[in-house]
């Protein structure tokens, strides 16, 4: 759900956020304060509007804590343009991997796609209007507008009542399983070129380029489509001759320069904890290459330039071998804010089985029911889940909330296996049965290594 955003206040963002991620307040509350500064910023009149920067985030914390979900949340609630990437996949400039620059590109490849999207559902009715009226035409030749003003109205009058009833008849789908033949134009010279990401640079598009330097003659196509079909296939059509391409780019440079949101994870495996050179050279290369970005610059993309000084970054990473501190100075200076998101424990398992909309629980009963399965789960049962889950992770590596996914897997595994069972209709999963089943499993060192 995307609010407007001067109701995204930071109370109203924070209540949001705890619908899908349990406890980190002080996350939260960070990163609700930097989404409605961009707010803020947009509203200042004058030349101050350009000198006001968004204050970058460094979130630090374990694993499986919320770190991604976050940020991931954010944008969803902002309705910006988001990436995810991990700054451990980037080289300095002269070595053979992904450049920094690649994630301003594809931020901006995201928010075409998005702005086009947008506008597709804008017009979509309208869209099926004429789609609706075109299948018409071809069920009742003769009857469309354009032979109102030709000899023989009678017939014409005749036509357009049979039009009516047809119509009548579509919308009540009773002619669902009609099929229909229509004419559809190809260009045979149309091609698809499928660019590496190094040469995304380029400010154009190579299919077009391509496509020009052959003839542009169209030929006509036959297709038998049922009545659904084919008037999805022309709303489709209909729908992106109404769409413009340079509002589309238009808008979604807007988007990416003033509400973009890139998410860095990993940060902490680029900094340079050993100064006497080996690989570390190359983690300070990327930070280096990274710094402008971050600072402002403006990155080349096939849509044109984009001017990244007011994008939102948020980093994240775990930080244990590595401190913010082993960045460089000029890479630290560009992330005021450091947030420490803390380490989650049995209660905090507790309530995200329980709480948020999109919980564990919640998501397998759901599956469970596309089964005809009701799937309950006792109190007690979810108290165990959590108490095995944190007990997990104390034993082997913390994974975090992770840890639920495995667990809970592990515990429905034979249910999931088995069904559909005609006799099988309810499965209630009490703290007995979770004992039984995991206590085995996390008890021998050997298992509980492989399996969870």
């Amino acid at each position: 759900m995307s609010l407007s955003p001067e109701k995204l206040t930071p109370a109203r963002i924070v209540f949001e956020l705890d619908k899908y991620i349990i406890g980190q307040h002080k996350a939260k509350r960070c990163v609700a304060i930097a989404l409605r500064n961009r707010w803020r910023r947009q509203q200042v009149l004058g030349e101050m509007q350009q000198e006001i920067i968004p204050n970058n985030i460094i979130l630090i914390g374990p694993t499986g804590v919320g770190k991604t979900e976050i940020a991931r949340r954010l944008s969803r609630l902002a309705n910006a343009p988001f990436i995810k990437v991990e700054a451990s996949k980037f080289t300095e400039v002269g070595y053979v991997g992904r450049d920094v620059e690649s994630m301003v590109r594809e931020l901006m490849n995201n928010a075409v796609n998005q702005v086009r999207h947008q506008m597709l559902e804008e017009c979509a009715e309208h869209a099926r209007a004429l789609a609706i009226a075109q299948v018409l035409d071809i069920l009742v030749p003769g009857s469309s507008a354009d032979h109102r003003n030709k000899p023989n109205q009678q017939a014409y009058e005749r036509k357009q009542r049979t039009r009516a009833k047809m119509q009548d008849m579509l919308l009540a789908g009773k002619l669902d399983q009609r099929e229909i033949e229509f004419k559809t134009e190809t260009n045979p010279a149309a091609l698809e070129i499928i660019t590496p990401v190094s040469m995304e640079m380029f400010d154009f598009d190579i299919n077009d380029m391509m496509s020009n330097l052959f003839p542009s003659g169209k030929k006509d196509k036959r297709q038998r489509m049922n009545v659904p079909d084919a008037i999805n296939f022309f709303t489709d059509r209909e729908a992106n001759r109404m769409i413009n391409k340079e509002k589309v780019v238009e808008l979604a440079r807007y988007a990416v320069e003033n509400n973009g949101i890139i998410f860095i994870d990993e940060l902490d495996k680029i900094a340079v904890t050993d100064r006497s050179g080996g690989i570390d050279v190359s983690r300070s290369g990327v930070q280096r290459d990274l710094l402008p970005i971050v600072e402002g610059s403006s990155v080349p993309t096939k849509y044109g330039s984009v001017d990244t000084a007011h994008i939102l970054f948020i980093a994240a990473g775990a930080f244990h071998s590595a401190k913010p501190s082993d960045l460089i100075p000029e890479l630290q200076g560009r992330f005021p804010i450091r947030v420490e998101l803390h380490s989650l424990s049995q209660a905090d398992f507790e309530r995200i089985l329980k709480e948020p909309e999109n919980a564990l629980t919640k998501q397998y009963t759901a599956l469970f029911a596309s089964e005809n399965v009701q799937l309950t789960f006792a109190p007690a049962a979810i108290k165990e889940i959590a108490h095995f889950a944190a007990l997990a992770n104390e034993k082997m590596e913390d994974i975090g909330a992770r840890r639920l996914h495995t667990i809970m897997n592990a515990l429905l595994e034979e249910y999931l296996f088995s069904l559909p069972d005609d006799q099988v209709t309810k499965i209630s999963i009490t703290g007995k049965f979770v004992q039984n089943k995991l206590s085995p499993v996390i008890e021998s060192e050997d298992l509980s290594r492989f399996i969870l």
